[in-house]
């Protein structure tokens, strides 16, 4: 199994945007990627809209090549409603019907008067497909964020082929709740995608204790699963991101990485840098 971080914060957009190849399928999950239309009271740079120009052809170019498409809820860093690269394919997306909020409700409606009369629409809460070999295996819908947040439900996705297994956990910001970070134990991956929690908002719209909430559960994971991790996305808005999970980085030094790190480049937090891109005389 082939497993390629294709976009995210570290890499300079709002997105976590993975393809994974097997032997009997090409999956491509969350195709999308955006950006923050105000960060420090300030719009995106020209560095960040350029990058998301760049970002998204290359999900185009490797969508096309594609069979199935997963979306794992219907904020526009994971789909986006205006492309046309759904032709054709297999698309696994979140139910609009039940354990979802009134604005990915709309939508999700909207989205599927748009593709469903040229793409295969299949809503996959809870459900498990199979292409010869593969296995993949979407969650029942679990909160984005803390339990009963207004921001909804998302929807994971576990691909097992050839003896590994790989969970994207999409946006359950941690995870921060318990029924969510044994969901993911009991999966048993070998590499988990997740997103951490937005250190950024701590005080404002997230609280210290679920902070600390987020890094033990990612610890006990750690140690029940004994999977590496790529944590990106919500964390990398926050400038000093290793610092929010003190422990979590001191005891798993190269067990856990950034969609950047896995690739083998430097981490490009363009949103968490935007106050210093702008403060440069070259964009003044």
């Amino acid at each position: 199994m082939d497993i390629k971080p294709v976009a995210s914060d570290s890499l300079g957009v709002r997105s976590m945007a993975t393809y994974v190849e097997t032997d009997d399928c090409k999956v491509f999950i969350d195709p999308s990627a955006a950006l923050a239309p105000r960060r420090y009271s300030l719009p995106p740079s020209p560095l960040e809209i350029e990058k998301l120009d760049e970002t998204k052809k290359e999900i185009a170019g490797i969508v096309k090549k594609c069979d199935i498409i997963v979306i794992s809820h219907y904020h526009y860093d994971h789909y986006d409603p205006d492309e046309a690269f759904y032709m054709g394919k297999k698309v696994f997306a979140k139910d609009i019907e039940s354990n979802i909020n009134v604005s990915q409700r709309k939508r999700g409606h909207d989205f599927r008067e748009k593709v469903r009369s040229f793409c295969e629409l299949i809503y996959c809460d809870d459900m498990v497909f199979k292409t010869g070999g593969t296995t993949i295996k979407f969650s029942p819908p679990f909160f984005h964020g803390p339990e009963k947040t207004r921001l909804g439900y998302v929807v994971m996705t576990t691909i097992e082929s050839g003896g590994k297994r790989f969970l994207h956990a999409s946006d359950v910001q941690g995870p921060v709740t318990a029924e969510t970070r044994d969901y993911i134990i009991d999966q048993k991956p070998d590499l988990l995608i997740v997103d951490g929690p937005p250190t950024y908002l701590q005080g404002f719209r997230f609280s210290e204790k679920n902070v600390k909430i987020a890094e033990n559960n990612l610890l006990e994971i750690m140690e029940k699963t004994r999977c590496d991790i790529i944590l990106d996305h919500h964390l990398l808005r926050d400038i000093r991101y290793k610092e929010r999970f003190p422990k979590l980085f001191k005891t798993n030094q190269g067990k856990v990485e950034t969609f950047a790190e896995y690739l083998g480049k430097k981490n490009n937090m363009l949103e968490a840098f935007r106050k210093e891109i702008w403060g440069n005389k070259e964009w003044a």
